[in-house]
């Protein structure tokens, strides 16, 4: 049986991010000199410790549900190759309610078995491109025999008490960083903005660069 990731189809936007890099690099350089507004992002009050040590942490809320999270995808990556090696992305799927838990608990079942960076992309664009319901147990364990994966190992962790725990974790995190919708994304524990606070995905990914930055020249003080 021919893998399904093997016929994964990067979204039109994405193929359209690469071909047009170099207009779009400059145009989000000149949206860059202009002065993010507060109104942009929030500030978390008090200030979450991070995880990351001396690296910057930037955490994205998502939830593969989410078509603006599927949109805001190839931008993270691309934002991400040039955001130096100061800095580091941390992921959590959203769980605000008990129909987003099976894809949080497929996210970390994914991390678990070692599979997630090979098939975080494809289930997004698996379940959004072609329909399939990958927020569905027994979907997802197919899905994933599918892909060269073991499905039946897939169940028994998804199911585990390790996995639970690590969603509800998630969950409490919501609430430590004030997330109210998906995708947002926190800087340094710091700072906080997501596509509809900041107007849309491009700019989103504006305000978090700078952010960092902000994030950046704060430490070198300490």
């Amino acid at each position: 049986m021919q893998a399904i990731f093997a016929r994964v189809r990067l979204p039109t936007a994405f193929l359209m991010l690469l071909a047009g890099a170099p207009a779009l690099q400059a145009q989000v350089i000149s949206e860059q000199a202009e002065v993010v507004s507060e109104l942009h992002f929030t500030e978390l009050a008090p200030p979450v410790p991070v995880a990351a040590g001396d690296r910057i942490e930037v955490i994205e809320f998502f939830y593969y549900g989410c078509p603006v999270c599927y949109e805001a995808q190839p931008h993270i990556a691309r934002w991400l190759q040039k955001s130096g090696n100061d800095v580091v992305l941390r992921r959590v799927p959203a769980v605000n309610a008990d129909g987003w838990e099976p894809f949080a608990r497929s996210y970390y079942t994914l991390e678990a078995m070692g599979l997630l960076a090979r098939l975080h992309w494809p289930v997004y664009d698996n379940f959004h491109f072609d329909g399939k319901r990958l927020n569905e147990e027994d979907v997802m364990a197919d899905w994933i025999t599918s892909n060269g994966g073991d499905g039946t190992k897939f169940r028994e962790m998804w199911n585990s008490a390790g996995i639970k725990a690590k969603v509800d974790a998630a969950h409490e995190m919501l609430d430590t960083y004030h997330v109210r919708g998906v995708p947002t994304l926190v800087v340094d524990g710091r700072y906080a903005t997501s596509a509809r606070i900041a107007g849309s995905v491009r700019q989103m990914m504006v305000v978090v660069e700078q952010l960092v930055a902000r994030a950046r020249a704060e430490r070198r003080k300490k």
